[in-house]
This record gives structure tokens, sequence and C-alpha cells, in this order.
């Protein structure tokens, strides 16, 4: 029989709180069962196993920041646009650099087709609409966005701008600069 007061929802949502603390590689049904103070075998009438933790922690982050990114991405177009789904992601990042790296967890096929991912795509996609690509120079630039957008905030989360001028901010504005200048030049295939 489950606990009273334990959820799915509530496991998970603790879940990505520990992984924000200590990192989504340390999220395990035991450290969870730990913060409830319960034994192990309560929450798995709730969780299968570690994995299933782990997956539906990526799913909430994956849900959070497509939530995140529509509202900024709304009435925009263009830099504004492509600053503001960035900018969305860097930030969810630094807040909650543990459900950052749980969206980076590959999800099997069906899962990914059912998760917000595929609402990231979209936006992506959408963004470029600005750009007028056509395919597939639109492919290659979500793939460029997603590589650059990630590497920064991967190098600026493990701390890899903090010991050299300019700020990591004037970077940031920077980068975003030449994408777009990128995007708005690039000819056509």
């Amino acid at each position: 029989m489950p606990r009273a007061g334990l959820t799915t929802d509530r496991l998970v949502r603790a879940g990505a709180e520990l992984a924000d603390e200590v990192g989504f590689d340390q999220v395990t049904v035991s450290a969870v069962a730990r913060r409830f103070d319960v034994k192990v075998a309560s929450l798995y009438s709730h969780l299968k196993n570690s994995q299933d933790l782990r997956t539906r922690i990526a799913l909430l982050a994956l849900e959070e920041l497509a939530d995140r990114a529509a509202d900024a991405l709304a009435g925009r177009a263009g830099k504004d646009a492509l600053a503001a789904y960035a900018d969305v992601l860097r930030d969810y990042a630094q807040r909650h650099p543990g459900r950052y790296a749980a969206a980076r967890l590959p999800l099997d096929p069906e899962t990914a087709a059912a998760s917000a991912g595929v609402r990231h795509a979209q936006m992506t996609r959408a963004l470029l609409r600005g750009y007028d690509l056509t395919e597939p120079d639109q492919t290659h630039a979500v793939r460029l966005l997603g590589s650059v957008f990630h590497g920064y905030i991967s190098l600026e989360l493990a701390g890899g701008f903090s010991h050299s001028a300019p700020a990591p901010e004037e970077t940031w504005t920077w980068v975003l600069d030449r994408l777009d200048a990128l995007l708005r030049g690039a000819p056509a295939s």
C-alpha cells in the first residue's frame, strides 16, 4: 500500500530539487527515500527504479523549459526570438543545473516523441522562420543553435569563463549577435 502523502509527482519534484542541489548523476530512488525518511520499498509503488525516476525528472525539466520558452517567444521574431529562447535556456541552467542536466538525458524514441522535447524542436524551427532558411539549412541551424547554446551553458556552469575578462554575459551577447548575423546572411544551399 502506498505511504500516505507520497505521490509520483511529489517524488519526481523532490528528485528534481535533489538534482539541483547535488547533481543529476547523484539522484537515485534511495536518495529520494532518505529525503522523505522512508524505506526505499515505499517508493516502488510510485517508481519502477532509479532510471524511471531520472526519466521522469528529465520529462519534468523538458516541460518546464518548454513552458518558459513558449512564454518568452510569444510575439517575438528574428534576433529577439533567438535571444529570448537562448536566455531561457541559460537562465534555467543557472537556476536549475540538475534539471538542466536531466533535460539532456537520452530518452527512448517513444518517450522522446511524447515529451516536451518535441515542443522545443518546434519552437526552434519557429524562431528560425524569421531567418527564411530552407532545408537542409534549417536543420543545420537547429543543430548549430543547440550545440552553441548547450556548449556555452555547460562551459559556463563548469566555471570555464570565470577566470578571465570579458564577463560571460558580454560574451553571451556577442555570441547571440554573431549567430543572428550568420543566420541572416546564410546563403541558400
